[in-house]
């Protein structure tokens, strides 16, 4: 299995009609594909952990990298050990398979599977991230340079030099990939391998102006560059394409979400405010956080941290009047996090739990409504929808006390940021900084001996695989898992048979502690591509 974070068609097809990325366009040829639909929202920590337990978020807990207690108030920091749900590593582990995993996000603790598990980029500095342990040691020895913490350089006087040298590390961490796969596979042996790409979702990030057509050709050496990148990505798949074929696997390759262009950023705490639900301190209190919070990122924080023993402050470039506040959106990814402040669950709560549904309903239907004007002046809706969480999800609030009471859904372009600068609903972007975010197609290959050539899907979810996988190696499926089998992958027809489903135990994943300074990186490492905004 083969991930590639962020991954959409839209990119990867003019790529491969271009002759730059022969070796993907033969899989795709020769195999089954299409979009593959992510999750609501479609950001890297639920989207990964559907994939890994063919369950959505109401069941298996994981939303965002955040995870808000409203009986402290704060928020705090999720990991593996938070997933609900057992794994398609223990899953397979239990029924005697031999399974590596390297660079998955959530993967953090690692699991004591039946194989070995490198974890992925949201793991802090200075933590042990693989299974077995000694394997840790072993990649240091390969890559003494091995690390989590790298993000995108930038300095003021970077320029085209300081560029190249970011493609070039995301370049090489192609190749590292690979390298981990074969070295690992052949050390301890596997009949499921996954490797994962993560920094093709940071290239688009970072790189799409020099990818969306609007903005491509206003620096072409940049431009090239960047596709470059890809092309070495293509490399890299030719060779895993090898690797499989010399152990007669299937090749499966998917990303967790889409990408495109971050046009604007929607500012729903700020329609809040103007409607009279988010009550925020004077002037100068929201000056001071947003200074400390600005002091913070360029001292990368030594003592004081948005994160403190494992919370993240929710005065994070705000400065709530709780007293005042009967709504706001108190994290974002992507999509908008908006809760209730209601007197009895958080410490502050001010609404009554008699007006919680009618309030809720009269937030949801004046941010439907919310308009705004586009780059052309014409006027647009903000959000494409407002969910309400419990029946997006088939989950109920009791069970899950920290889900959001509304899921905002921006427009096409846009992201949500709680943040508020300026007085307008969106704060588009000048195209000279364009930037990428995420949209809900990733992309879904399959490649081997058992399955159709040539052929398109449609309709395939990223929970479906999970399910998809354990058919395809003759197993049953548990019961409760969302996913759907994708049987028109197969050559051959094939039977369906499932199994009671089996709980994830504590033990599987030790619980990490983590000090302050270790929060603090991973919050710069995910503020660096706007996930805490």
């Amino acid at each position: 299995m083969i991930g590639l974070d962020g991954a959409t068609f839209d990119v990867l097809g003019p790529l491969m009609e271009s002759g730059t990325m022969p070796n993907l366009k033969a899989l795709v040829g020769e195999g089954v594909s299409g979009p593959l639909e992510s999750t609501k929202p479609p950001i890297t920590p639920a989207a990964w952990t559907t994939f890994m337990t063919g369950k959505g978020p109401g069941k298996h807990g994981i939303i965002d990298f955040l995870q808000y207690d409203p009986t402290t108030n704060r928020l705090l920091f999720n990991n593996n050990q938070k997933i609900l749900q057992k794994t398609i590593w223990k899953i397979l582990s239990d029924k005697n398979y031999r399974v590596g995993s390297i660079n998955v996000p959530m993967t953090f603790p690692p699991e004591k599977v039946n194989g070995f598990m490198i974890s992925g980029f949201d793991t802090p500095t200075g933590r042990d991230f693989t299974h077995p342990r000694e394997l840790q040691d072993e990649i240091f020895a390969r890559y003494p340079d091995y690390t989590h913490e790298k993000k995108w350089e930038r300095t003021p006087f970077g320029g085209d030099d300081l560029f190249a040298q970011n493609i070039d590390y995301i370049s090489q961490s192609f190749d590292r990939g690979y390298e981990l796969a074969r070295f690992c596979g052949e050390k301890y042996g596997w009949d499921v391998m996954m490797v994962l790409f993560k920094l093709v979702d940071n290239l688009q990030h970072k790189a799409w102006r020099y990818l969306d057509p609007r903005t491509r050709d206003s620096n072409p050496s940049r431009r090239d560059l960047t596709i470059q990148c890809f092309a070495r990505l293509d490399q890299v798949l030719g060779k895993l394409r090898a690797l499989a074929e010399e152990n007669g696997a299937t090749i499966l390759i998917m990303s967790d979400h889409g990408h495109g262009s971050l046009d604007g950023k929607a500012q729903p705490n700020l329609l809040l405010s103007q409607w009279g639900y988010l009550g925020l301190r004077s002037p100068f209190s929201r000056m001071r956080t947003r200074s400390a919070t600005w002091w913070r990122r360029l001292t990368r924080s030594k003592n004081g941290s948005p994160a403190n023993n494992g919370h993240g402050s929710l005065d994070h470039d705000l400065a709530f009047d709780w007293t005042k506040t009967k709504a706001c959106v108190l994290h974002a990814g992507i999509y908008g996090f908006l809760y209730i402040n209601l007197k009895g669950r958080q410490p502050q709560g001010i609404v009554e739990p008699a007006q919680y549904h009618s309030l809720r309903a009269e937030i949801r239907k004046k941010l439907l409504a919310a308009e705004c004007r586009d780059r052309d002046g014409k006027l647009m809706r903000v959000f494409s929808d407002v969910f309400v969480t419990e029946d997006l999800y088939g989950c109920n609030r009791e069970e899950f006390p920290w889900m959001p009471d509304l899921l905002l859904a921006p427009a096409n372009g846009l992201a949500v940021v709680k943040k508020i600068r300026g007085t307008d609903p969106v704060r588009w972007v000048s195209l000279d900084r364009l930037e990428g975010t995420h949209r809900l197609d990733g992309i879904f290959i399959a490649h081997g001996p058992a399955i159709k050539s040539g052929r398109k899907i449609k309709d395939a979810h990223i929970a479906d695989l999970a399910p998809t996988l354990l058919v395809g190696l003759g197993e049953r499926v548990p019961q409760d898992m969302e996913g759907r089998v994708l049987r028109d992958l197969f050559a051959e027809k094939i039977a369906v048979e499932y199994e009671p489903p089996k709980a994830r135990e504590a033990a599987e994943v030790e619980a990490p502690v983590l000090s302050t300074k270790q929060l603090e990186e991973v919050a710069d490492r995910l503020g660096d591509l706007g996930y805490l905004d």
